[in-house]
């Protein structure tokens, strides 16, 4: 009995340890990104599809206005694969309305050289040469986007971060303009929803928000709106993936 205390002493003092050391971290990358994440920031969301910024975004989106950052949307398609464009414009200003983006903040690009469509490569320079425009113009202080695993996979998610990180590394975003991108993780740790949190709190990041529940019951009235996407699968997404409670970005 008495090994058995102190290892369960020797586990406390660990973990205490543990949480001390992350949260002394933490605190040193608020200071040092205070500026940034502080109010009054103008944060631009880049997505490729109506539907991306509430099935992966919605963690990052919520938390910025908390932080009253002015949030903004930029969606590169009108996610018209199977012929729903129409509709699901529609759907992704209901989503934004509930995640707090007004519909004149939100641009939708309906363009035939951006189709939604997995097997199409989108052409860098030309996605570059809008969001570039789109951030100049709206005096973006933050650009949120995919990063190079674009979280599924899909060809539209990972061209939105090419051309992000062309502007970024060949020095075309205007002074003060900085990329945050949203990790891509393993299958596994996709689908353990809150399970999760202690694995993102041993990876590094630089960013890691996390919600309420009052604010996932948000996110999830924000994927209800995309009724025409709501197919037995995404239910289930909806249910398990850590998208839907956890964002963990890096900077550019």
């Amino acid at each position: 009995m008495e090994v058995v205390g102190l290892l369960c002493v020797a586990a406390v003092v660990l973990a205490s340890g543990f949480f001390w050391v992350w949260d002394s971290s933490e605190r040193m990358k608020i200071r040092e990104h205070a500026d940034l994440l502080g109010a009054g920031n103008r944060s631009l969301l880049v997505v490729a599809h109506p539907d991306d910024e509430a099935m992966f975004f919605a963690p990052t989106v919520l938390s910025l206005a908390r932080l009253r950052h002015q949030v903004s949307l930029l969606c590169f398609s009108t996610g018209n694969y199977y012929n729903q464009g129409e509709i699901r414009k529609k759907e992704l200003l209901q989503s934004c309305d509930v995640l707090g983006i007004p519909p004149s903040s939100v641009m939708i690009i309906d363009n035939r050289d951006f189709p939604d469509d997995p097997g199409a490569q989108w052409d860098t320079e030309q996605v570059a040469s809008i969001l570039l425009q789109h951030v100049e113009v709206n005096s973006i202080t933050l650009v949120v986007t995919f990063d190079a695993g674009g979280v599924s996979g899909h060809s539209n998610h990972v061209a939105l971060h090419a051309a992000v990180r062309a502007l970024h590394s060949e020095g075309k975003l205007p002074k003060g303009c900085s990329v945050l991108t949203l990790e891509s993780v393993n299958v596994l740790r996709k689908y353990i929803s809150l399970l999760d949190l202690p694995l993102s709190l041993l990876h590094i990041q630089d960013v890691l928000f996390v919600l309420t529940s009052e604010e996932v019951a948000q996110a999830k009235r924000a994927m209800s709106c995309h009724r025409s996407q709501l197919l037995w699968f995404r239910r289930l997404y909806v249910l398990f993936s850590r998208y839907m409670r956890i964002n963990s970005l890096h900077f550019l």
